[in-house]
């Protein structure tokens, strides 16, 4: 049965972001092989997969290489490094769908690159990126960023399981 992934912030072909988050890669292409190997580690053709922005740095031939190498049905909520290119600039590179809004999964789920306001009161738990090293606490956000998550994207249920309040708790 197909799974429904969740990732952000790969920056593919963005070198300086290697130092910025202390990303442990040498160079800027094992960083791309890496990250590639990683999402196809879990993600299988038939799988969706939500991109919370910030995907490539990387020109359209290069970033359609690269798409067309993951795994999955793709999925672009555009991110603030992703915005000066258009949508059909990002369809051309080889998304499924891209969207320029944040996006409701669920009925539960707020997927937005940024971080949203959110408070105890809001029916939303707020899947982000952005942020990368970085983590808000509470039950509100759930920080999707590569970097805590061995750059690999977590499934649905991964996410629900944690953020769902459990009887009890």
């Amino acid at each position: 049965m197909a799974k429904v992934f969740f990732t952000s912030d790969h920056h593919f072909g963005h070198k300086l972001i290697i130092d910025f988050e202390s990303r442990p890669f040498n160079d800027v292409e094992q960083m791309n092989e890496v990250m590639i190997e990683s999402w196809n580690s879990v993600v299988n053709p038939e799988d969706k997969v939500f991109h919370l922005g910030d995907f490539s740095f990387l020109n359209k031939e290069a970033t359609r290489a690269i798409v067309a190498r993951l795994h999955g049905y793709k999925i672009l909520i555009l991110g603030n490094h992703d915005r000066g290119r258009s949508q059909s600039w990002w369809l051309d590179a080889g998304f499924d769908e891209v969207s320029e809004y944040p996006l409701i999964y669920k009925d539960f789920f707020f997927l937005s690159h940024e971080p949203m306001y959110m408070n105890k009161h809001m029916p939303y738990v707020n899947v982000h990126g952005h942020i990368h090293g970085q983590k808000y606490e509470g039950r509100n956000h759930f920080n999707i960023c590569v970097e805590h998550w061995n750059y690999k994207p977590l499934t649905f249920e991964q996410i629900r399981d944690s953020v769902v309040v459990k009887e009890g708790d």
